[in-house]
């Protein structure tokens, strides 16, 4: 079953206005001014965009604000293995984050039942997206597509991302801010080109010392330009005979220097929040541990409150059910960091077997789930109990 074929069980609202909050609004085009052909922004965005698809979703049930247990099983097997039959859960993440640093909105569709149950999420790259409103007040959003068809789709059942979210009352801002310095980057990669072209071609004035028609004078400078102005002449050398008679033009390619290339990309990896070592995989452990906390767990916690809202009703949300996106940090980290970590929780009782070997990128072992402790470790009200015995005994 396809994408549009989900759609078209959505009928939309019996009257259509527009919403009053959003009457400035006019929707929402998601043009990204063409950055995605950029290589460095394309690639800054890449590298966002893989590392938060490792996060894993769960369902989780929270008692007393601190017990957590695992949710239904069907939840969890859409968030972190099959959303859809198209993609898996690493797909559907990495185009929803790569939506959200071109355009600054994602949108994902959430398949439930008559009963509301979860059975897929399907992510909306739309043409224009207006926001419309019933007479109750509920609101709906109407996507237009590349194929020229257009749905309405509540928005209770559209987990929308949302990035730069400042002037509008329901959308991100454009990134108006960045394209001046994309376009710096563009004009850069014209500007080597033509350095390396013009480098290989002979420039001049080319005269005739006969008298030739204008017919055949144009003909001899094509056939001059063919063969010796192209980059096919490796040599770079013209042979000419007394008839003609050749001055050349000196022009100096303007070169493009190591600091100037550097202050584009700092200014886009900046805007993006990201480091270069970052983008080319060189990072360090505490480079990583910043991107993580700036950059990878703003977005996740954002894409759990929106799914948890639009997951489960206010009731079920009462009783502890919660959608939680998680990264394994320690995963990045050295492995002198891993066994100091394990080293000074394990024997607080921290940290179980299992969750030692997890940390060490190790499978589970049967009955890893036991926890050790050491004895010198006690009870803080045993431990008080022991204090006054001893003074008893003094």
């Amino acid at each position: 079953m396809g994408l549009f074929n989900l759609f078209k069980k959505n009928t939309p609202p019996k009257t259509e206005t527009k919403a009053e909050i959003i009457t400035d609004i006019g929707g929402f085009s998601p043009w990204s001014g063409d950055s995605y052909s950029s290589d460095i922004y394309r690639g800054a965005i890449d590298a966002i965009a893989r590392n938060f698809a490792k996060v894993k979703g769960s369902h989780v049930v929270t008692y007393d604000d601190t017990k957590k247990t695992p949710g239904d099983q069907q939840i969890n097997q859409i968030l972190q293995v099959s959303p859809n039959p198209y993609m898996s859960a690493y797909d559907l993440w990495y185009k929803m984050v790569t939506h959200l640093y071109l355009y600054n909105n994602s949108f994902a569709y959430l398949q439930k039942t008559d009963q509301g149950q979860l059975l897929g999420i399907y992510p909306i790259n739309a043409r224009h997206v207006d926001f419309l409103a019933d007479p109750t007040g509920d609101l709906f959003l109407k996507f237009l597509f590349s194929n020229g068809k257009d749905y309405i789709l509540p928005y209770a059942d559209i987990v929308h991302l949302r990035r730069h979210f400042n002037e509008n009352d329901l959308l991100g801002d454009p990134n108006n801010a960045i394209m001046g310095t994309l376009e710096l980057a563009h004009n850069q990669d014209e500007g080597m080109t033509n350095s390396i072209q013009s480098s290989a071609n002979i420039r001049g004035i080319l005269q005739f010392t006969g008298q030739l028609a204008g017919p055949k004078l144009k003909e001899k400078k094509e056939e001059f330009i063919n063969d010796y102005m192209g980059v096919s002449n490796n040599g770079g050398i013209a042979m000419l005979d007394t008839t003609m008679e050749y001055t050349p033009i000196n022009s100096t390619p303007v070169n493009i220097d190591d600091a100037q290339i550097k202050a584009i990309k700092t200014k886009i990896y900046d805007y993006l929040g990201i480091s270069e070592s970052i983008v080319n995989s060189s990072y360090t452990e505490d480079e990583w541990a910043a991107t993580y906390e700036s950059v990878i767990e703003p977005i996740a916690t954002q894409l759990s409150l929106e799914m948890t809202c639009k997951v489960f009703t206010k009731k079920e949300q009462s009783f502890g059910n919660s959608i939680l996106f998680e990264s394994g940090r320690l995963q990045f980290s050295s492995n002198a960091t891993k066994v100091n970590l394990i080293k000074e929780l394990l024997p607080m009782g921290i940290l179980s077997l299992n969750d030692a070997r997890e940390i060490l990128n190790l499978p589970s072992i049967e009955g890893g789930e036991k926890r050790l402790t050491s004895l010198n470790y006690v009870n803080a009200d045993k431990a008080d109990q022991y204090q006054l015995q001893e003074d008893k005994t003094q």
